[in-house]
């Protein structure tokens, strides 16, 4: 029969029955229990005129399908179609990154994220925290990161075009930080959501907020920063001290406290080399470590990190530069810059998630610049996301297996509150999520008559979502 209520993303395996079931209760009358004859990865959902049953292969599936099961109760009022599903995902990371350095949201905001994201089967919630224009995670033992690091006094307003003179900033503080506590109570809010939250400290560069917190942590201790109120990259990196690598053992040691999950990102991405080509020290440390090359001491920093993280049980992912440098084994590759570095990374053996800036960056435009809020830049649609072809090159069957998943990217240098980054999140988040679940592949015209229907559940959670064209 024709599909009553359009799902986002498309089960496997869809079947549509006459009849309804009538209930005012639907949670309190769904039958729930794990089954050693399904996949661990597999659910199935069966709803009939005189019940509703959801078994799934492990508790994560189980939320996948607690999750569709919501998706079908939103906005279908006491009469619930009848329905027999039958689903599995195709990745097991199905990711959004979200930036909350540039621009810095409420715990409240981020849950509200979290809901989206669960309705459509995301299960991981990349957290940006640490950043050259913001540090907002509380550390013991650094009050500085928050009391100042945490703070910009003012920001860039507009592109950074022209001269730097012509340049203009909005005049006004911004800030703000979350407690150890808060992040935790944020960590369980999305546990229960089938979602998992890895965090970001980007090291050892996109470290402005941290050095301007502590000047001995940087290359020239002397030097007097504050928090960077312009984007781009900044020259200002960590240093190469004892007290440089102390703190990031501290801070990856409490990082690694708070956050239950099995990876911490440590960036890696966009470091400058100009402060230790100008440092003495950087030289002495060079050569008391045997090293050759300036760019090594990345290397050094990314290695020192997987080791104190692994010490915690912990695995290393980071933003594909670093593969410019040796790196441990079991290190995930975040590919961002372009699709052909899928082949690099494989190849070299390292598991992967697809996140290029390509199909995956919802920082882009979306339409035509001068109808749409200001963005830094491209231009990516619905239906770019939808028909990506997310690797040119072609892949082995193994290099294929070391695909892990694909994560869409909300980098919010101009996005500066919550309904902006709604706005560039939706509805391009639902086709990432079509493409991470793995749904069967219908033309875009099927996809978007459908991505029409489900908008509706969009309103039901108060996102403020472009409007399709």
């Amino acid at each position: 029969m024709p599909d009553p209520i359009a799902l986002v993303p498309l089960p496997q395996s869809v079947l549509w029955s006459e009849g309804v079931w009538e209930t005012s209760d639907p949670w309190g009358e769904l039958s729930v229990g794990l089954s050693e004859d399904l996949p661990r990865t597999e659910y199935s959902l069966t709803i009939s005129p005189s019940g509703a049953n959801l078994a799934a292969g492990s508790e994560a599936a189980l939320a996948d399908g607690r999750n569709t099961f919501a998706q079908i109760l939103t906005g279908a009022g006491t009469s619930i179609p009848c329905v027999t599903i039958h689903d599995h995902p195709q990745y097991a990371w199905r990711g959004m990154h979200l930036d909350v350095s540039r621009h810095f949201l409420p715990v409240g905001e981020i849950e509200t994220l979290l809901d989206v994201m669960a309705l459509h089967r995301l299960n991981i919630l990349h957290l940006h925290l640490t950043d050259d224009q913001g540090w907002r995670l509380e550390i013991r033992g650094y009050p500085r990161l928050t009391e100042v690091g945490a703070w910009r006094s003012r920001t860039l307003k507009g592109h950074m075009s022209g001269d730097e003179e012509s340049w203009e900033f909005d005049e006004t503080s911004h800030g703000g930080s979350y407690s150890q506590d808060e992040m935790r109570g944020l960590v369980e809010y999305a546990r229960r959501r089938g979602i998992m939250i890895v965090p970001e400290v980007d090291l050892p560069g996109h470290m402005q907020a941290a050095i301007a917190a502590y000047p001995e942590l940087g290359n020239f201790p002397e030097q007097r920063l504050g928090v960077r109120e312009v984007w781009g990259i900044s020259d200002h990196v960590l240093g190469v001290s004892d007290t440089a690598f102390d703190f990031v053992r501290d801070v990856l040691t409490q990082v690694a406290e708070i956050f239950p999950a099995p990876y911490v990102h440590i960036g890696g991405d966009e470091c400058p080399r100009t402060e230790w080509e100008r440092s003495s020290a950087a030289r002495a440390r060079m050569n008391e470590w045997g090293l050759t090359r300036v760019s090594e001491i990345q290397g050094r920093y990314t290695q020192f990190a997987a080791d104190v993280l692994a010490e915690h049980g912990k695995k290393v992912i980071a933003w594909d530069e670093v593969l410019e440098s040796h790196l441990p084994d079991d290190t995930v590759i975040m590919n961002w810059r372009h699709g052909n570095g899928l082949a690099t990374a494989t190849s070299r053996g390292f598991r992967t998630i697809i996140a290029n800036n390509e199909h995956t960056y919802f920082d882009h435009y979306q339409g035509d610049p001068a109808d749409e809020p200001l963005a830094i830049g491209g231009h990516t649609t619905v239906k770019d996301v939808y028909t990506a072809e997310f690797s040119p090159k072609k892949l082995t069957e193994d290099q294929e297996g070391l695909l892990i998943g694909l994560q869409g990217q909300l980098w919010t240098e101009y996005m500066p509150d919550a309904e902006h980054v709604q706005y560039m999140a939706f509805p391009r988040m639902c086709a990432l999520a079509e493409r991470a679940w793995g749904s069967p592949r219908q033309s875009y015209a099927e996809f978007e008559e459908r991505l029409r229907a489900h908008l509706p559940r969009l309103d039901a959670f108060g996102v403020r979502y472009r409007p399709l064209d």
